[in-house]
């Protein structure tokens, strides 16, 4: 009976032991689950940042370190929208992984899950038991996704001061963090870390406000002081886009303070030093939550995205706001640092901003929502392919219908604009490898390759193969509206022209913000 007891009290312990040590490989592995800090700015062209345009003028070490220290996508775009607050469905796309025409607000058809809340972002990774917390602007997003964080800082932060600037974004992740570390908190984390600016009012800080030459100018009847510090125009400025782009108007393009209808020279370089003041505001803000991170020993074990919610246009092509298919607006910054990531390394992506939520899923081991369409783009990210599909779809129609239409595959792109009310017919085709930056006929470019293509004979055999492409885009995606030249697929006619409402006087009332 000794030999029995004595087995038998060696196998209880071996197996306690195997037992403690599978509960702490499990404690561990909990630990080692990666966090995510997604930061999100809002109306920033890629090309305002020296990591997609060398020339630019625009000062973010922040931005550059982590570009150096992760992997740069060079195709990665927003898909569209059917509102002049652009941000509105992107940030809907963002939260649900859902296509343009699906989305919880879509117009046309109703193909948005009625569940859809319980598998947004924040739900997806709440009940995966990551602790979740959101500081980003009020307005134009999604408030019931927003609302599923756990906890929510939210303000619209668009001033010039450490209160009432990027500054104060911020400083609730630094709480939130600091809040962490208090009470030893050990979950992984989802952090959706955004910013206000540098959408308008561009009021920056006085310090970069001055470095950049710029003044928070709001005399409607004078052009702000011409200043050598101030930005350079674009390559592809213009004073005034060659026709209407279809949104009669639209606020972005006549009321923006400091701008209005204005596209001279010096308004717009004040505006662009506006801009860069903001943005490099909001690099310095996102340094010290990168050092916050670093010291309480979590950044290498956190994937960092960097994007916007749509570009910008400034100027350029003669455009002042996000309503347009250019590449400056329709392209948005992708950065990503974190585990499995090669340093400064790059990549085509061809990827959307609703792919984010499958991604980060495949990142964190979290099995992404069925309601999600979007595809994971991890392996692109650890460098183990370039892209995840060949072709890109975009649409603009918030103004009058049914809009712009834009399709790209490998070095070529079509842009369509069917708007104000058939009045204005317009097809645009690009080789983006010759004329990366949409040149038209109107920037006077001795190369004849340096234009729009799409009325040169020699291209109408790819122009044909361009259109069939956007055709066969708009059918698989649902986009409930055809364009002139293309068959209606037995859908309703739907036309409007867009006018500025009035009020009881008579008088034209004021464009709204697009917050």
């Amino acid at each position: 009976m000794r030999t029995v007891n004595s087995a038998c009290i060696f196998a209880a312990t071996l197996i306690a032991c195997c037992c403690n040590d599978l509960v702490s490989a499990d404690e561990s592995a909990k630990k080692k689950r990666p966090n995510i800090l997604f930061v999100i700015v809002d109306d920033q062209s890629p090309f305002d940042l020296k990591i997609y345009n060398a020339k630019s003028e625009l000062e973010t070490p922040n931005i550059d370190r982590l570009a150096a220290e992760g992997v740069t996508l060079d195709g990665a775009y927003q898909m569209g929208s059917f509102s002049g607050a652009v941000c509105t469905p992107s940030r809907h796309m963002v939260m649900t992984g859902r296509t343009v025409w699906h989305l919880p607000i879509s117009p046309g058809q109703k193909t948005c899950p009625k569940n859809i809340e319980d598998n947004v972002m924040a739900s997806v990774f709440n009940n995966a038991g990551y602790d979740t917390m959101r500081t980003c602007k009020n307005g134009n997003s999604y408030a019931a996704a927003n609302a599923r964080f756990t906890v929510v800082k939210d303000a619209t932060k668009r001033g010039g001061t450490e209160e009432s600037g990027s500054a104060w974004h911020g400083k609730q992740v630094l709480d939130y963090l600091d809040q962490r570390q208090m009470t030893k908190d050990e979950d992984p984390f989802l952090i959706y870390f955004g910013f206000s600016h540098p959408h308008d009012t561009r009021d920056g800080t006085p310090d970069l406000l001055t470095k950049y030459g710029a003044a928070n100018h709001t005399d409607k009847e004078n052009l702000p002081a011409a200043n050598p510090k101030q930005p350079a125009l674009p390559v592809n400025y213009l004073a005034q886009h060659p026709f209407h782009h279809g949104h009669p108007g639209l606020r972005d393009e006549v009321a923006v303070s400091g701008v209005w209808e204005k596209r001279d020279e010096r308004t717009i370089r004040n505006e662009l030093g506006r801009e860069f003041a903001c943005s490099e505001n909001i690099d310095i803000q996102l340094g010290k939550v990168l050092a916050r991170l670093k010291n309480m020993g979590e950044l290498d074990n956190t994937y960092v995205v960097y994007t916007s919610d749509h570009g910008m246009a400034i100027g350029r092509h003669g455009l002042q706001g996000k309503q347009n298919l250019y590449q400056h607006t329709w392209r948005v910054p992708f950065i990503v640092r974190g585990p499995g990531i090669k340093p400064g390394t790059r990549a085509t992506g061809n990827v959307y901003l609703l792919d984010v939520l499958s991604t980060i899923c495949d990142l964190t081991g979290i099995a992404a929502p069925e309601t999600s369409e979007g595809t994971s783009f991890k392996h692109v990210l650890w460098g183990e392919t370039d892209a995840v599909r060949d072709t890109l779809f975009g649409v603009y129609n918030g103004g009058t219908k049914p809009g712009m239409r834009c399709v790209k595959k490998g070095d070529w792109k079509l842009i369509k604009y069917d708007v104000m009310n058939g009045s204005v017919r317009e097809t645009q085709l690009f080789n983006l490898a010759e004329n990366p930056n949409e040149f038209i006929s109107e920037h006077n470019k001795e190369d004849a390759k340096l234009t729009d293509l799409a009325e040169d004979p020699a291209y109408a055999g790819k122009l044909a193969e361009m259109e069939a492409l956007l055709l066969e885009e708009m059918r698989r995606l649902d986009d409930p509206y055809r364009l002139w030249n293309q068959p209606d697929d037995g859908l309703p006619a739907q036309v409007e022209v867009v006018k500025p409402k009035r009020n009881l006087r008579g008088k034209a009332k004021k464009p709204q913000p697009n917050s």
